[in-house]
């Protein structure tokens, strides 16, 4: 599978320019930070959406929810893609579907156009995480593959942070359509200098040769493998616990919630809901290191899970709280919850390596998919105990009935807390080979 690439056998120094490792990992980085862009930007555009829309919050978070659809759905299948067509190829396929899907949703006049833009928005950023550590294992030493992965997940986060607080600014002066419809640009833009500057392997490296491999039986049989683990499942669902908050939350009901339970304007509810997604950038790279550092994963990812439920409990039930200290508990639930990567030693280390690709895939859509199902659920339970409250066409929900919503992502990060313990470490003389 792509993220088990070999990396290169140690080219000469002089063979290439130093930053062209950098320039190419950073490219398909970029393409993973314009895919969260997306992913969070409804957040901060909730009551034009419900408006144009006319959509309820159920109805609202569904369609953003059909990016995490699209996304984790197609987790797996990246692999075999990157495998058969090269991190080149397809990384260029999913910008440009991003732009795409993104100028559908621009110009979308009905829901139906603004589910497809959203849907093509989330296939095409399926290709970003997984293609850019399909670069990073191809392109530096395999010793920092745990690096890479939280640096990328922590360019990510630039990406959730500028579709929080500065995006909420901008939306408040053009509106949320000449927005996407500049996304699109932009993503067209990236299209085309992946296509340009990106090669699967550094020069004088051989080739990959893609099609060729395993064969589609031995490809099931892998899966079947993965699928039938129970160390994959217990782990995959950690993951989706500690990300749910951040897709869910921070990425769409978070900046109303402030807005409504704490009085905030508009730009401070996206800069304070922001605040989790710094942490989180923070926490990632943070977390992988003590990971790699103590070769201890579900430590450190038992560590983050309580901090991140402790201080997103305090978050939503003690009421009154001062700004600093909101702040605060943003950032350090973000810290927490961030150490989510970690998770992805823990599948490394559970698995075959002939099976790893699948497996990070498994885990990766299953956290990913943590936003397909509780952005629409939360919205659900908002419907439950709206009060019938309008404000300029757009539902209005009370902070009790957020309260009462967001429970639901309490409840499942204490229950994976508890089921955390069933996870078994192997020592490095037990792994599968």
């Amino acid at each position: 599978m792509a993220q088990s690439a070999e990396p290169p056998a140690d080219p000469s120094p002089r063979a290439f320019p130093a930053w062209l490792p950098w320039l190419t990992w950073g490219l398909g980085a970029t393409l993973f930070l314009y895919g969260f862009f997306q992913r969070i930007a409804p957040s901060v555009m909730i009551d034009s959406l419900m408006r144009d829309f006319m959509a309820s919050g159920a109805v609202l978070g569904n369609l953003s929810a059909v990016y995490f659809y699209a996304y984790a759905a197609l987790q797996i299948p990246v692999g075999l893609m990157l495998d058969r067509w090269g991190a080149r190829r397809m990384l260029t396929l999913g910008a440009g579907l991003c732009a795409a899907g993104s100028l559908a949703f621009g110009f979308a006049d009905t829901l139906t156009l603004a589910y497809l833009g959203r849907l093509l928005i989330g296939a095409g950023a399926a290709f970003s995480f997984v293609g850019s550590l399909t670069l990073a294992a191809a392109w530096f030493p395999a010793n920092r593959f745990a690096q890479f992965s939280g640096m990328t997940m922590m360019v990510g986060m630039i990406g959730g942070f500028a579709a929080q607080a500065p995006l909420a600014a901008v939306v408040e002066v053009t509106g949320w359509r000449p927005v996407l419809i500049a996304a699109a640009a932009l993503g067209a833009a990236l299209a085309a200098a992946i296509w340009l500057a990106v090669r699967d392997t550094p020069p004088g490296s051989p080739q990959p040769r893609h099609g060729e491999g395993q064969s589609p039986a031995q490809l099931l049989r892998g899966l079947l493998e993965v699928l039938g683990k129970r160390q994959n499942w217990l782990i995959s669902l950690c993951a989706a616990a500690m990300s749910a908050p951040m897709l869910s939350f921070a990425g769409l009901w978070g900046v109303a919630w402030l807005i409504q339970a704490h009085g905030l304007s508009r730009p401070e509810a996206a800069g304070t809901a922001s605040l989790l997604l710094i942490g989180w950038a923070v926490g990632s790279p943070l977390a992988g290191g003590i990971s790699d550092r103590l070769d201890r994963p579900k430590r450190t990812m038992q560590a983050g899970m309580v901090l991140g439920l402790v201080s997103f409990g305090a978050l939503l039930y003690i009421p009154g709280l001062p700004q600093p200290l909101l702040w605060a508990l943003f950032f350090l639930a973000g810290c927490g919850l961030g150490s989510m990567v970690v998770c992805y030693a823990l599948i490394r280390q559970a698995n075959r390596p002939q099976v790893t690709g699948a497996a990070l895939g498994f885990s990766n859509g299953m956290s990913v998919g943590a936003g397909a199902v509780f952005q629409p659920v939360i919205g659900l339970l908002l419907d439950l105990k709206w009060d019938g409250a309008m404000l300029d066409g757009a539902r209005v929900y009370s902070a009790e009935a957020y309260a009462f919503a967001f429970s639901v992502l309490v409840v499942y990060l204490a229950l994976c807390l508890a089921m955390s313990f069933f996870i078994r470490q192997n020592r490095p003389e037990e792994r599968p080979r």
